[in-house]
């Protein structure tokens, strides 16, 4: 009765409910994920260029760097009048601490790997001191009322003061431009002012405020009015998605940032390198949603665009950082040869443009494939080449130096040298428990999940308890991320589980699962395991009938995410099969048990152990019904999944 809650699922189970230290997911960070790339100050900035801009062609500087740290960046840029409206999509990859200066980039503080930057740090962490704010008499009817509004709201933004104050005058800014609207070009004023204000609302945490600030900028401009119009559409589109994506609306985000994308197609062209930049941005939005083969298409087409357009540094760069994600996607599908060629790929156009750090951020990735392939030799010698970059550039203390200490732990764990493992896991708590300055708290919470998972291996549960615990702390009050608590409540489950606390691993799945439904995403196959798990603590506790209910839905969420075959689902199937048992069901328990024997026959070998297990428990069942086993027929589901040439629908329910 107790599959799943063991060693013997724990890795599919932990790849689901946690990150695991070397997952290849873990090096992408999405705005979605936490982090609102609106800079206030920036977006007004745009607003003057709107004004009095001088400059008649878009800016399309390109500020890239790669690494460790990596994360997309996003920004507006609404040049009006002879000026083109543009959302310029930069792709940040490692901040250098000694390239200070960026123009007139976009460039958010980034977190590092699966760690994540609230909205406020930002706005929080402007250095520059408020320029004085003169106060100007300006009549409420005048055009310049808005942008002098708008100014006084970015002022008080980038010195930190209070955002509420910002707020209202961001929106009597909104209020002025309504006013004074005449003309495409006051039309798109307005466009953008709407933009701004989502931004602070954003730094607020107010995303339900900001959505139809969003919808609104998006109705104003047609597509027909023009080049500038159609962009001004595309920008809201890309925020709206990223909004969405901070609430947890993962499926809304994604339909917002296509629209966005083929916005964008129609204005710029096929090939347009901005247009590769949106195809990536996108593809790192599938990889979050766990949709590979979607991320893998969109990504080869920013691949192929940056390709053609590759006569340039810039753009060998962004070809590397296509790689890169390429690289990531085929790690997370199992094809580890073909990932480290992407990854040796990219890391040979860093290293052509001196790019120190971001060729060891691509060598923690290289280390991570080397690791999948069990050549571990070869992942210790990437992991330590990249260990060496970061001190000697960031210091011993920084996070990133931390993230390379977690990989070492857990590929020493994995080899059985537990004790270089323990040491490993030290030294990263050293450096997230008493972080470095402007280390996003975020970062340090993923620290803390990465290293309780190892602990966890390790069987040292009551460590791996109070890492969970401290990440929770972190996370729980941060706006938009009902989901990520949720997660780390389910692995915290799961821990509790372990340690035979089963009232109090209830009660903690309990809580999971209520944020999981009320986050008004589709029910997810981490949904569905956390449901599992529950259904197992209901069983310890004698709840037999609750623990059926559990197992049920998770059974069909799971067919519909993985399919009848895969090992998840084929553990639900058993998990349910024993509580029918205990129900007194015992002919629908056979019917499952019997499935899930056969299929696992079929799919491991009739010599597995755990085949024999099933077997030993359907053997008993047919006694106690006093009958054989059924003969079971191939039905064709089974035959088409063993063509490998043909993929079998996963949302169908399994033939018995």
């Amino acid at each position: 009765m107790e599959r799943g809650e063991s060693n013997d699922r724990g890795k599919n189970d932990s790849a689901v409910i946690q990150t695991s230290p070397r997952s290849p997911l873990s090096s992408i960070d999405l705005a979605m994920d936490g982090a609102m790339n609106a800079s206030i100050e920036q977006l007004y900035h745009n607003v003057c260029e709107m004004e009095s801009s001088d400059d008649q062609s878009p800016s399309r500087a390109s500020f890239i760097s790669y690494g460790a740290e990596s994360r997309i960046d996003l920004e507006l840029r609404h040049l009006v009048g002879g000026d083109v409206v543009e959302r310029k999509k930069e792709v940040v990859l490692e901040k250098k601490e000694e390239n200070k200066n960026r123009g007139d980039s976009l460039s958010s503080k980034k977190p590092s790997e699966t760690k994540k930057t609230s909205p406020n740090a930002k706005l929080r962490n402007s250095s520059r001191k408020s320029p004085d704010i003169k106060k100007v008499s300006v009549d409420e009817e005048s055009p310049d009322l808005g942008p002098l509004l708008l100014k006084q709201a970015r002022d008080m933004v980038s010195s930190g003061e209070n955002l509420n104050r910002a707020l209202d005058l961001a929106l009597r800014a909104v209020k002025a431009i309504e006013k004074s609207v005449e003309g495409d070009k006051q039309g798109l004023n307005l466009v953008m002012s709407l933009h701004i204000l989502a931004a602070i609302y954003a730094g607020l945490g107010k995303y339900n405020e900001a959505v139809p600030v969003l919808e609104r900028s998006i109705e104003i401009p047609m597509i027909e009015d023009g080049e500038d119009h159609s962009l001004a559409k595309f920008a809201g589109c890309m925020q709206l998605g990223d909004m969405y994506g901070l609430m947890g609306q993962v499926e809304n985000s994604l339909l917002l940032y296509t629209a966005g994308l083929e916005i964008q197609r129609q204005v710029l062209g096929e090939t347009d390198p901005r247009v590769g930049e949106t195809c990536r941005y996108l593809a790192e939005a599938h990889v979050q949603a766990m949709q590979f083969e979607e991320a893998s298409r969109l990504c080869q087409m920013a691949l192929d665009i940056h390709k053609e357009n590759g006569s340039t540094a810039t753009a060998s760069i962004e070809e590397a950082a296509d790689r890169k994600l390429m690289g990531l996607i085929c790690d997370a599908r199992g094809d580890y040869e073909v990932a480290l060629e992407h990854y040796v790929l990219a890391s040979m156009a860093m290293s052509s443009q001196n790019h120190r750090e971001d060729v060891a951020s691509i060598d923690c990735s290289i280390g991570d494939a080397y690791m999948s392939l069990a050549r571990f030799d070869e992942s210790i010698f990437a992991y330590q080449k990249a260990l060496a970059v970061f001190k000697q550039s960031k210091g011993e203390s920084h996070s990133s130096v931390a993230s390379v200490y977690v990989r070492l732990a857990d590929l020493y764990n994995k080899i059985g040298k537990l004790r270089d493992s323990k040491s490993y896991c030290e030294n990263a708590l050293r450096i997230y428990l008493k972080p470095s300055p402007g280390t996003a708290m975020e970062e340090v919470a993923t620290g803390f999940i990465e290293i309780s998972a190892i602990y966890q291996s390790m069987n040292e549960l009551e460590q791996a308890f109070k890492l969970l615990r401290r990440a929770l702390k972190i996370y729980v009050n941060a706006p938009g991320q009902q989901n990520t608590v949720a997660g780390i409540e389910a692995q915290m489950g799961v821990v509790s589980y372990m340690m035979g606390n089963y009232p109090e691993s209830y009660n903690i799945f309990k809580s999971a699962v209520s944020k999981f439904r009320n986050s008004g995403e589709k029910k997810t196959a981490l949904f569905g395991i956390a449901l599992n798990q529950m259904g197992l603590a209901c069983v310890q506790r004698y709840a037999i009938n609750e623990a059926a209910d559990l197992f049920e839905e998770a059974k069909g969420i799971l067919e519909n995410e993985y399919g009848p075959y895969h090992p998840d689902t084929l553990a639900v199937y058993s998990n349910l099969a024993g509580t029918y048992d205990a129900m007194g069901r015992l002919e629908d328990a056979i019917e499952i048990l019997e499935y899930v024997v056969g299929t696992r026959e079929e799919k491991l070998g009739t010599a597995n152990p755990e085949v024999e297990d099933e077997k030993q428990r359907l053997a008993a069942l047919l006694k106690e019904a006093g009958r054989g086993r059924s003969k079971r027929n191939r039905a064709l589901f089974t035959l088409l999944d063993k063509n490998p040439e043909i993929e079998p629908n996963c949302g169908q329910r399994p033939v018995y």
